[in-house]
Formats: C-alpha cells, sequence, structure tokens
C-alpha cells in the first residue's frame, strides 16, 4: 500500500525545519550507503548525532504517535529515527531497494523495514525534479508533496528520486517495522479500520460496530508478529 498523509507537519513547522536544516553541514550521503546502493546514490545528508537532527527527528517521531492515520496504516512496532537528506545540482538517487534490516545508531536495536517513509519538506515549487517514483505491481508512481505532508510505502519497493536541477530538495526519511509485516494484510486490516470508523461515526449504535471490531481485533491477532 502507498498512502499520502497530509499536513503531518503545519507549514509553519516545515518552514522552521527548512530554517534550521540549511544551516547546517551536510555530508556525503554515500557514507550511510551499501556497496550497491552507494552507486546509485548522489545526494548529501545530515550525520546522525547532529544535535539538529536529533532534535527534529524526535519531534517527527512524537508527531507520529500523535497521528491516527500514520498509527491506522502503519501498524508501527519500532521506528528508526528519521534522518534527513538534501538533493540540489542534479543530486539524484537511482533506482534501489531499502535494505532489509536497518540498525538504530547508538543503539543494538534492529528494525525491519516493511515501511519507507518520506516526508517532505520543502515546497514542490520551489525546486525542479525530485520526485519519489515508486514502482509496484501497480504500476510506476511519481510523488511530489507538499512541504509537510508524508508518503508511506512498502519497503520491498523498487524506487528512485530524479535528478534535482533547480533549488534545493529537503525531506526526511525513515523506516517502519510494523507489527503485521505482510503488506496485503496491513492493508486490508487498514480499509477495515478505516470502514469500521466511517460506520461508526455514521450509526454509532449500529451493533455490526461492534462485530467488525472484533473481526479487526482478532485479524490483528492472527497476523502479528508480536
Amino acid at each position: 500500500m502507498m498512502l499520502e498523509i497530509p499536513g503531518f507537519l503545519t507549514p509553519e513547522q516545515a518552514e522552521q525545519f527548512r530554517d534550521a536544516l540549511l544551516r547546517q553541514e551536510w555530508h556525503d550521503g554515500r557514507n550511510t550507503a551499501g556497496h550497491m546502493a552507494a552507486r546509485a546514490k548522489n545526494n548529501r545528508q545530515l550525520a546522525a548525532d547532529d544535535p539538529v537532527a536529533q532534535q527534529l527527528s524526535d519531534f517527527i517521531l512524537g508527531a507520529l504517535g500523535n497521528n491516527p492515520l500514520f498509527l491506522s496504516s502503519a501498524l508501527p512496532l519500532k521506528v528508526v529515527p528519521p534522518m534527513f537528506n538534501r538533493y540540489e545540482g542534479g543530486g539524484t538517487y537511482g533506482d534501489h531497494v531499502d535494505g532489509a534490516i536497518r540498525s538504530v545508531p547508538g543503539t543494538p536495536h534492529r528494525v525491519r523495514t516493511d515501511i519507507s517513509c518520506t516526508l517532505f519538506l520543502s515546497e514542490p515549487d520551489s525546486y525542479h525534479g525530485g520526485e519519489l517514483v515508486v514502482s509496484d505491481t501497480y504500476g510506476r508512481h511519481a510523488v511530489k508533496l507538499k512541504a509537510g505532508d508524508m508518503v508511506l510505502y512498502p519497503g520491498t519497493s523498487l524506487h528512485h528520486v530524479t535528478p534535482v536541477t533547480r533549488g534545493v530538495r529537503l525531506a526526511a526519511f525513515f523506516w517502519v517495522q510494523s507489527l503485521v509485516r505482510d503488506d496485503t494484510q496491513r492493508t486490508m486490516l487498514f480499509e477495515l479500520d478505516t470502514a469500521i470508523q466511517q460506520l461508526s461515526a455514521d450509526a454509532p449504535d449500529n451493533p455490526a460496530v461492534l462485530k467488525l471490531s472484533g473481526v479487526y481485533h482478532n485479524l490483528l491477532r492472527q497476523w502479528s508478529d508480536t
């Protein structure tokens, strides 16, 4: 499932992120890429121990826990702390699939990358190119969202970022290990949860609400990894 979450950050918050990020020291993004990915990667990133990066990352983590759409769609178990990248001057990232396991910097913890997430921080009209292009069984999808909007997509997807030929593209990126490993099962649970919420709002006394909620939780119990 590929899902856009609009307004994850307010325009004011996104602007504050940009102002803080543009003042930091950026490093070659290939320093954090594996052997194959490094050949396709041409961007810059903030170091994981950069104090500003850590502060903004913590803010995103807190916001994730308060976003109902993220919680319902991702069913998060573990989240790799968000990192930040920068594309400009033709910077790009060719076709690749994200590594299956990510280590959490400074800890012994590892996370299975069920879901990849990109939080756009630059306004789309401030740079040329920079589309996130995701390929799946339904074709290729180009994504270039407003600052503060976020997109989630399966970590198994082949994807790339097109060259940024003008301006600067700033984004946060991170991965989620879900309670439910299988993307098809997660999608069904999300659609069922959405339908239950709609039915509950339209007819809160309908006995079907209780029955469907029971089905949802029993499926989650059956499919959950934990």
